[in-house]
C-alpha cells in the first residue's frame, strides 16, 4: 500500500459498523475520493475530530486497491463559526454538495478545492450577505467546471453593446436585437451584467470582495435558481433544508 498526503476537505462523513467512518474528502492531488477511518467513532481516537465535514487540511492516507485509509490529519480550518450557526452551516452543505456533484476521482481539482474554502471563509464574514455568498458560488462553481453561461457577447451575433437580456435557455447574454428572439429572455440591469462578468472572471480570491445593491442581489437569485435548475439534474436535500430556514 502507498502511504501519501493529501490536502483537502471533509465534504461528507457517515458511520460504518460499530467504530468506523467512510468519509468523502475533496482533495488537490487525487480529486474527490472515499476513505474509510478506522476507529473514527471511539471516543479519545485521534480521528474522531479532524474526519468531520467542513475540517481543511492535510491528510495521510494509505491507497489501497480498492478504497484509502486515512492514518492521521493536520487541521488547518476546522470552520467551527459554521458548527454553531445553522444558517451558515447548511449554506455550507450545500455548497458542499454541489463540489461532490461536480468533483471526480482523479480529476484536477484545485480550482474548486480553493473555491470552496474561500466560499466557506466568505460565510464567516458578517460583511457579506449569505444570501449573495450563494450566488457568487453557483456561478462561479458552473464556471471553472465548464458550463458557465456567456456573459460578454451576445451567443447568437457575438455583438458586444450596453443593453443586454439573460436567456437560461441559451445559456448567455442576448443583445438587444436578439433578445427578443427569446421568449426566456430576461432584460438584465447594467449593474447585474457586470456582477456577472466580474464573477465569472475573476480569481478566486477576489470574488468575495463585493456587496451589491437589493435590485441586483433579486436579478442574480432569479437567474441563478433557474440555471442551476436547468443545469444541474440533482435535487440536493442540503438545498431543501436552507430554503427552509431563509425564506
Amino acid at each position: 500500500m502507498n502511504q501519501m498526503v493529501l490536502t483537502g476537505m471533509v465534504l461528507t462523513a457517515a458511520p460504518v459498523g460499530e467504530y468506523d467512518k467512510r468519509i468523502v474528502l475533496l482533495t488537490k492531488e487525487r480529486g474527490k475520493i472515499s476513505a474509510f477511518a478506522r476507529g473514527a467513532r471511539k471516543s479519545g481516537n485521534a480521528l474522531m475530530g479532524v474526519t468531520e465535514p467542513f475540517s481543511f487540511g492535510q491528510f495521510t492516507v494509505y491507497e489501497g486497491r480498492t478504497s484509502y485509509t486515512v492514518v492521521s490529519a493536520s487541521i488547518s480550518n476546522f470552520f467551527s463559526e459554521l458548527r454553531i450557526d445553522m444558517e451558515g452551516a447548511y449554506y455550507g452543505f450545500y455548497f458542499m454538495d454541489i463540489a461532490a456533484y461536480y468533483a471526480r476521482e482523479g480529476n484536477d481539482e484545485t480550482q474548486l478545492l480553493k473555491l470552496l474554502y474561500q466560499t466557506l471563509r466568505a460565510l464567516t464574514n458578517p460583511h457579506i450577505p449569505n444570501r449573495l455568498v450563494r450566488y457568487i458560488y453557483e456561478l462561479k462553481a458552473v464556471t471553472v467546471n465548464g458550463e458557465g453561461p456567456q456573459v460578454f457577447s451576445c451567443v447568437f451575433c457575438g455583438k458586444q453593446e450596453e443593453e443586454y437580456y439573460f436567456s437560461v435557455s441559451r445559456g448567455g447574454i442576448l443583445c438587444g436585437s436578439c433578445g427578443y428572439l427569446e421568449k426566456d429572455g430576461v432584460k438584465l440591469l447594467p449593474s447585474t451584467l457586470y456582477t456577472l462578468q466580474y464573477i465569472v472572471s475573476s480569481p478566486v480570491e477576489k470574488l468575495y470582495t463585493f456587496v451589491v445593491k437589493e435590485e441586483v442581489e433579486k436579478q442574480l437569485s432569479d437567474l441563478m435558481r433557474a440555471y442551476m435548475k436547468k443545469y444541474i439534474d440533482k435535487q440536493f436535500k442540503s438545498l431543501e433544508i436552507l430554503e427552509t430556514i431563509v425564506e
